[in-house]
């Protein structure tokens, strides 16, 4: 396996393929940003600046036998075609390109492809349309350079993922109370949401599944609430019955429904910036205009009634009246004379009106290029910081579920500001940590924070200011280091205990999915239970032990993996990936359900979505250390 990356991603990669999947790795980053420096290196490319080092650590017994894995660090500054081929893309089953830059993916991948046709790569990307045509383009250059290849049997050749993508619905469902979990494959929504016990020594209702039991540790301050080290006390995966049963009093991770997604509606809604029409006009000014509609028509009706003229001529004759433009009816009957009298006074009135209309459209118009302000009297929003790529998806996530958002942001030039216009979303142009922003983002009023900077000193220092001004506000940090993320949430559930406090790892969240995609398993998405992670993935039944033959009960290993859904459509006819909603002819069916028969017998023909943490995946995959346990007894 191959990593190359410039940031915290490629080090958390790195190490869930050695840690989880027990895999060899070589690491290819940019000199001093190795995640372990004091191990020692020795020369590699010769004259290409090149230092690779064998990073040996021993591993845990498996099987009755000593296992060590090295980890081979290559440093290069980008990723040509002499630092892959050192790096040994040529033999290599998957390569992970995963640089912050898309254009340097892009690059490297149509090289590694040239290089390798049957190479498995996985590729970060920020733009979704270009990830839908990579893919392609991809899986055609392998075709073409080595004609006959079926694509199919090297499972999933190409995956483009987005760590952005896969962590905005768990930054947005942290900041918000009750917001559901979201993950979508084939067209379909699976929806998870937290719930709690309706009364002590009661147990929540688990709707379709429960997916996790969360921590029992949350009145402790000092606890490692959600950390794999809470033992017992800490989050549970993937729980059966009797565990679930006996957790009285714990929330619960419950599979609450499955819906059609309406993916192309909401891209639509967010991607358009046309102004509707109503915002043209204030309701006020709407009302107004209504009632000169209403003035004018009932006017046009006296006189037709009273002149007993065509209806279209005294239509005509009263809005000469009203623009002043017809001659006086000096001699005719009185009740012409009163109603031109009257549609005089209606044409002093409109011609306020009409002009204040000009005004608002033209302002209108000249503020949906601008950024607007926080209105005055805004309560209940959320305050996001950042808008980069994370904070660009967790806002149209936000704006998705219908949450009023107020964003900050330090960059003029940043990624997420045409978004925001776009959806007309009150920006504050500062730098967060300067005195007064927070207070211009009406951060007294609101219910969350969130802290999605670059910067952990920046997310950090602007959670402790806004505690200050609100101590009870619900505060979500971003901060790279998993570790760091933990210490901080100690501290601040320490200094604020009635405060609701949530500290996430970008790089602790995705990383599981794109080791998975790594193995060649078509992750869907991933979902976090606080401060642990929940795969879902298409699996194949065919060359699993643990799947093929055995009922779906019985295939059920808790705290490891179970089945959520089965696609029983022939392979030559089956959808090839399911976390895509793209059209590929009528020749590709789904014949995915989600009303599964306990003892239905898995066929080798057969695909399941199934939720599985991350060793539990490995095992699943004949890696790792098993997570115990035989065959199931059949109760889910």
């Amino acid at each position: 396996m191959v990593v190359c990356g410039d940031d915290g991603l490629a080090r958390r990669l790195a190490a869930e393929l050695q840690d989880v999947y027990k895999e060899r790795v070589t690491l290819v980053a940019p000199a001093g940003r190795d995640a372990q420096p004091s191990v020692g290196r020795v020369t590699g490319v010769p004259g290409r600046g090149l230092l690779g080092g064998a990073l040996m650590r021993p591993r845990s017994p498996i099987g009755g036998q000593s296992a060590v894995r090295e980890l081979r660090v290559l440093e290069a500054a980008e990723p040509d075609e002499e630092v892959l081929t050192a790096a040994g893309v040529a033999g290599a089953a998957a390569l992970a390109l995963v640089y912050e830059d898309d254009d340097t993916n892009v690059r490297a991948a149509l090289v590694a492809r040239r290089l390798n046709p049957r190479l498995r790569l996985v590729i970060r990307l920020y733009n979704r349309k270009l990830g839908q045509h990579l893919e392609d383009l991809l899986d055609q250059a392998a075709v073409v350079a080595e004609p006959g290849i079926d694509l199919r049997e090297l499972d999933s050749s190409t995956t483009v993922l987005s760590d952005a993508d896969t962590v905005a619905p768990a930054l947005a469902a942290s900041a918000v109370a009750g917001t559901s979990k979201v993950v979508q494959a084939d067209g379909l929504l699976l929806r998870a949401v937290e719930r709690t016990p309706p009364g002590r020594g009661e147990v929540a209702d688990p709707g379709l599944c429960t997916l996790a039991l969360l921590s029992a540790t949350t009145s402790d301050p000092a606890g490692a609430e959600g950390a794999e080290s809470s033992g017992d006390r800490g989050p549970q995966l993937l729980p059966d019955d009797r565990a679930v049963a006996a957790a009285t009093g714990r929330g619960i991770v419950a599979l609450e429904m499955i819906a059609r997604a309406e993916t192309g509606r909401s891209r639509q809604r967010l991607g358009t910036g046309a102004l509707p029409v109503a915002s043209l006009f204030s309701r006020r000014l709407r009302w107004s205009l209504f009632g000169m509609v209403a003035a004018v028509a009932a006017l046009a009706l006296a006189s037709w009634a009273t002149t007993g003229d065509h209806p279209l001529h005294a239509a005509y004759i009263t809005l000469l009246d009203i623009f002043a433009i017809n001659d006086p009816a000096v001699g005719d009957p009185a009740q012409r004379q009163v109603l031109q009298i009257l549609a005089g006074f209606v044409g002093l009135l409109l011609l306020p009106v009409l002009v204040a209309a000009a005004l608002e459209a033209l302002g209108s118009f000249r503020t949906a290029t601008v950024l607007r302000r926080p209105p005055r009297g805004l309560s209940g929003h959320v305050v996001l910081l950042g808008l980069g790529k994370i904070g660009a998806r967790v806002l149209a996530r936000l704006r998705e579920l219908g949450i009023p958002v107020v964003c900050v942001e330090s960059d003029p030039q940043a990624r997420g500001l045409a978004l925001a216009r776009g959806l007309r979303v009150p920006v504050v142009i500062g730098d967060v940590t300067d005195e007064g922003v927070l207070e211009v983002a009406r951060i007294d009023r609101a219910q969350s924070l969130l802290a999605l900077t670059s910067s952990d000193v920046t997310n950090l220092e602007a959670t402790l200011y806004a505690r200050a001004v609100k101590p009870d506000l619900r505060a979500v940090l971003r901060l790279y280091d998993d570790d760091f993320a933990t210490a901080v949430y100690r501290t601040l559930r320490a200094a604020h205990p009635s405060a609701l406090t949530r500290s996430r790892s970008v790089t602790h969240l995705s990383a599981p999915a794109f080791a998975g995609a790594m193995m060649g398993r078509q992750v869907l998405g991933a979902m976090s239970v606080e401060r642990r992670v929940l795969l879902f993935a298409a699996v194949d039944v065919a060359g699993h032990p643990h799947l093929e033959g055995r009922t779906i009960a019985e295939s059920f290993r808790p705290g490891a993996w179970r089945v959520l859904a089965l696609d029983t459509t022939s392979p030559a006819e089956r959808r090839p990936d399911l976390a895509s909603t793209r059209t590929e002819g009528p020749s590709r069916q789904s014949g995915l359900t989600w009303e599964l028969n306990p003892g239905y017998v898995l066929a080798p023909e057969d695909r399941v979505v199934l939720a599985a943490t991350r060793r539990g995946l490995a095992e699943l995959l004949g890696r790792g250390v098993p997570t115990g346990g035989g065959r199931h007894d059949g109760r889910i």
